[in-house]
């Protein structure tokens, strides 16, 4: 045991000492008065720290001077957890931000010692030789969860026989391919984006492991270059990446085979999975690879300016209150391997819900940093799935006020973001529907989507449906064989002017979706107030089409754009 957790372990002992009250105070963060101490987690942490924090900070916790403090938690992916503490040390060194300054968490915690990695290599980037972020051993371990292969009951037996499935599906297009006695379906596979999630960044590691032969640890950035074109074959199979490990899961659950077979995730993800099933929906089952990362998610209390003696103490309470039996509970019971011995599992971790509670594996290390960015590198410029996205712009007179500069704003984020391998084709629309302006990476590409945002002025009606039509039209006739083919429609309206209705839009689109080979999928934003579109019509668009709605505003379209630029 290190000293760390040694020191840990006996603050658990002495905890009731600083939690005082009868718990009697807010079961959130929300107007609680004293010392916040932020703990920035990643996603699948999520849950886990917001019903932590509510039981921790019921009990009115105060530190030894009689001081109060509370918990509180954001989750976000975790490669965007890195670029948070990274960005924030890089302004505190600067000078343009002050180590007092409430950005700056306490705690932090990723999903996975990958990303636990990167951030002590880039932190040391920043302050060489301060050791800031401290190693991955004197970090608590607070959960964690084998990375699986999830897919239907039925397919199951046919992957279990594959020895090595990630070398297997270099090759393989269906899955009889993969184990005779499975059906001739294809293969259609899902991850999430490494860049920002680390279910995605082990999973791309470990396709490297397999592929080379080498254990995460051994490989090198000659490697990464040597065995790219295996790792483009498997990921030609991809039917679509995205920022959440979780969400990816829930939609091989509502869409079924034909839109993904198989889906790398956490084993917690096929539990949640599971746990929503309708009646008429399959079981999925966790296969588990005989090589994977475990995913140990630990409390990470950094050692460095913006902490202070206050903060660490009261940091360290909440370290040792997260690892008690009760809260580890909390975790089983969430679907989380619990990070502290003999806290039993719990119900849902039974075949049941997919899973083999007594799952053995041979858990993976983390690679070095180096190769980690080289591999990284080689994803976004070689082997990631190209992708053709039709981007269909509402611009009729609703979109007044502070709509569309922040709608032009968010484009040109997106269209400057674009990857080597990416093109879009943007198409807006008012009473009229303009032809496609068409966009990449390249400096010609930029300057055309930066001329077509310019161009954008506000008049006229709202042919949503006409210009959801042209533009799955127009995708069809250009449509890229060896790419992820989408339409992405944000309008702040309804339909008003269209020669067609949602249910005729509803039968063209499904003639191009998942059941067909044209696998054209839906995405749909609803801008504003929903009181201005309709929120069930754009949810039925997408869902139609193994795409998935969601609403934003000017706040909040920055982020959500660049979540859905993952899921290409």
């Amino acid at each position: 045991m290190s000293n760390a957790n040694g020191r840990i372990r006996a603050l658990s002992a002495g905890l009731v000492l600083l939690l005082v009250g009868c718990n009697n105070g807010l079961s959130s963060s929300e107007n609680r008065q004293g010392l916040e101490v932020k703990l920035l987690v990643g996603s699948a942490l999520g849950h886990f720290c917001d019903q932590a924090a509510e039981q921790f900070n019921q009990q009115d916790p105060k530190l030894s001077s009689g001081e109060a403090f509370y918990l509180s938690c954001e989750a976000a992916g975790s490669g965007d957890v890195v670029n948070q503490v990274v960005t924030l040390a890089q302004q505190l060194k600067s000078g343009t931000l002050a180590a007092e300054a409430p950005e700056f968490p306490t705690l932090i915690s990723v999903d996975g010692e990958i990303y636990h990695s990167q951030l002590i290599y880039q932190m040391e980037q920043v302050f060489p030789g301060q050791n800031y972020i401290p190693p991955i051993a004197d970090a608590p371990l607070l959960a964690n969860s084998p990375m699986v292969f999830m897919t239907q009951e039925n397919l199951a037996p046919g992957l279990q026989q594959v020895d090595d499935l990630y070398r297997a599906l270099t090759t393989a297009q269906t899955h009889q391919d993969l184990d005779a006695a499975s059906p001739a379906q294809n293969i259609y596979y899902v991850h999430t984006a490494p860049t920002r999630s680390n279910s995605g960044l082990q999973t791309l590691v470990a396709q490297y492991a397999s592929v080379s032969g080498k254990r995460p640890e051994d490989l090198t950035p000659e490697d990464i270059q040597s065995y790219q074109s295996g790792i483009q074959s498997i990921q030609s199979k991809i039917t679509r990446y995205g920022v959440s490990t979780g969400s990816l899961a829930q939609s091989m659950l509502e869409n079924g085979p034909f839109w993904a077979s198989i889906g790398s995730v956490y084993e917690s993800s096929v539990i949640e999975a599971n746990s929503q099933r309708q009646p008429d929906q399959p079981k999925y089952v966790a296969v588990y690879p005989k090589a994977t990362f475990t995913s140990n998610m630990r409390g990470i209390l950094p050692n460095a300016p913006w902490v202070s003696a206050e903060e660490k103490e009261a940091a360290e309470a909440i370290l040792a209150y997260l690892q008690t039996p009760a809260v580890q509970q909390i975790a089983a019971e969430l679907g989380l391997r619990p990070g502290v011995p003999g806290v039993p599992l719990g119900a849902k971790f039974s075949p049941e819900f997919g899973v083999n509670p007594q799952a053995s594996y041979d858990s993976y290390r983390p690679p070095q940093p180096q190769v980690v960015e080289a591999i990284l590198t080689s994803w976004e410029e070689t082997a990631k799935k190209p992708s053709l996205v039709v981007i269909v712009v509402d611009s009729s007179g609703s979109m007044e006020g502070n709509k569309m500069p922040a709608v032009q704003s968010t484009l040109q984020s997106y269209i400057t973001s674009l990857g080597p391998k990416d093109k879009v084709a943007l198409i807006d629309f008012d009473s009229s529907i303009r032809s496609p302006v068409l966009a990449d990476s390249t400096p010609e590409g930029q300057q055309r989507g930066l001329q077509f945002i310019n161009s954008l002025q506000v008049e006229g009606g709202t042919r949503l449906y006409d210009a959801s039509l042209y533009a799955r039209n127009w995708l069809r006739q250009n449509r890229r064989d060896d790419a992820i083919n989408a339409v992405l429609v944000l309008t702040d309206g309804e339909d008003s002017e269209s020669g067609i209705s949602l249910e005729q839009l509803g039968q063209e689109l499904q003639q191009s979706g998942f059941s067909s080979d044209e696998r054209i999928a839906f995405f749909t934003v609803g801008y504003g107030e929903e009181g201005d579109f309709d929120p069930e019509a754009l949810q039925q668009i997408a869902q139609l089409n193994g795409g998935y709605y969601s609403k934003g505003d000017p706040a909040t379209i920055a982020r959500l754009m660049s979540d859905l630029q993952l899921e290409f």
